[in-house]
């Protein structure tokens, strides 16, 4: 990414890492006592991973100057790696991108080829938004307008800000109104932290026109079925999920949606379910097991309605952490294919070449050793990168521009203090503690540093 003179200092080894050779182990939460309802997931597996896909080497020379002409005509479909799909846009979806820093970076150059895609070179033209972390705050901008033509997505990227987590998103409304409440990223307080989440996909099982219709009844009700009072139309009572980490319904409901996508339903669901469940900040790697969990749940419930389950987000969790999920997939008769890329920019830099308008820059001129910049998308935003895609059913874990596939190896990122922090809601007396809750063998972290 595009980066400046203002450089975070190389942190200090706080502790030294032993890796253990251990066999597979699992991390399972203790589960509600059982109901009719109860759903069965599998543990979350440690151990016997595959490792990352190396980085091939670029093939393209480096390329000595700039050029921007976002004005220009798109790029013709021949020369385009990732071209936008030509199918009908009623089989459309929405967009995401995604940036995470190991130093403070501004994200011009990604957003820029991404704003083109609302309404330029593709059709998710129903608005538009962006939040990104300053410190523990985080800022947002959100239009309904098309990113392509929209003033402010102009501002953003003619006025760069530095940050070390983002998430942003272009909107192809299907569910919902084209209004202000209904754009992306949607964003949430909780433990004194704050939350932010964008998604792309279909899950019926949040469909307000599904859910708001079942039986009638009284919405405040303790029970696992949504229900609307038909005397109050407003009334209505999102789904649960939660039993997965163990946690039944008991009619509480901290978090609600403003708007009428399924998108803010599942995000304020899963909100709820992780408030109900931890009373300490969990540690990352817990928080990682919790959060696939919920995943796998989302997925087996929206088997039960018609269509497919399409399911990819990305989740900000305050200056460092961001998830991203993947469960991609096609609408029934669509070949847009919805899912998640990443590719992590390292040492040594070489030049971008946007897909979506004819831009390229050399991030070797502008930048130092001790940077990298992993950049998350629903399609590739350059057409000269490697670009990996997550695999289906697979929760990654972005922390100082690298992703982190299973929860031990979210350690790391608590070893250099990157994990949850707040002043309203205290943590787990240590690592050992926190893991131990949830059945983690002792001798996984003994040696540890930890």
């Amino acid at each position: 990414e595009r980066l400046g003179l203002g450089r975070l200092t190389k942190m200090k080894p706080i502790a030294t890492l032993i890796v253990l050779s251990l066999p597979p182990l699992s991390l399972c939460f203790q589960s509600a006592p059982p109901s009719a309802h109860t759903i069965h997931q599998p543990c979350v597996q440690f151990g016997g991973v595959s490792p990352r896909p190396a980085r091939l080497p670029r093939s393209n020379p480096l390329l000595k100057n700039e050029n921007y002409h976002c004005n220009r005509p798109p790029i013709p479909m021949a020369k385009r790696k990732w071209p936008p799909s030509s199918t009908s846009t009623r089989l459309s979806m929405c967009q995401l991108l995604g940036m995470n820093c190991a130093a403070l970076t501004d994200f011009t150059f990604s957003f820029r080829g991404f704003a083109m895609r609302g309404g330029g070179t593709d059709v998710h033209s129903h608005g538009w938004g962006l939040c990104f972390y300053d410190g523990r705050g985080l800022r947002a901008f959100h239009d309904p307008d098309p990113a392509a033509e929209s003033l402010l997505a102009k501002f953003v990227q003619t006025h760069p800000v530095k940050t070390l987590n983002m998430v942003s998103h272009i909107r192809y409304a299907t569910r919902g109104e084209v209004k202000l409440e209904n754009v992306h990223p949607f964003q949430r307080e909780m433990w004194g932290i704050s939350f932010c989440f964008a998604h792309n996909g279909d899950v019926s099982y949040f469909d307000r026109a599904k859910f708001a219709n079942d039986e009638a009844g009284d919405c405040l009700a303790s029970s696992n079925t949504p229900k609307t009072n038909i005397a109050n139309r407003s009334c209505v009572k999102i789904p649960w999920i939660g039993r997965s980490i163990g946690v039944d319904d008991v009619g509480e409901r901290p978090y609600n949606p403003i708007g009428a996508t399924d998108s803010e339903a599942m995000f304020c669901a899963i909100l709820n379910a992780l408030r109900a469940r931890f009373d300490t900040l969990p540690s990352l790697p817990v928080l990682h097991a919790a959060v696939k969990s919920l995943c796998h749940e989302i997925v087996t419930l929206d088997e039960q309605h018609e269509g497919t389950t399409i399911l990819n987000f990305l989740l900000g969790c305050g200056p460092h952490i961001q998830f991203a999920y993947s469960w991609p997939g096609s609408r029934e008769g669509s070949v847009v294919w919805n899912g998640l890329h990443y590719l992590v920019r390292e040492p040594p830099f070489g030049s971008a070449h946007l897909s979506d308008c004819d831009y390229t820059i050399n991030f070797a001129t502008r930048t130092n050793d001790d940077d990298r910049v992993a950049v998350i998308a629903t399609t590739p935003l350059t057409d000269d990168e490697d670009w990996v895609e997550i695999d289906k059913g697979e929760l990654l874990m972005f922390d100082d521009g690298l992703p982190h596939v299973v929860p031990e190896e979210c350690y790391e990122a608590e070893l250099r203090k990157h994990g949850l922090e707040s002043d309203a809601v205290p943590r787990a007396p240590s690592l050992e503690v926190d893991v131990r809750r949830y059945m983690l063998r002792r001798d996984f972290y003994q040696g540890a540093a930890i």
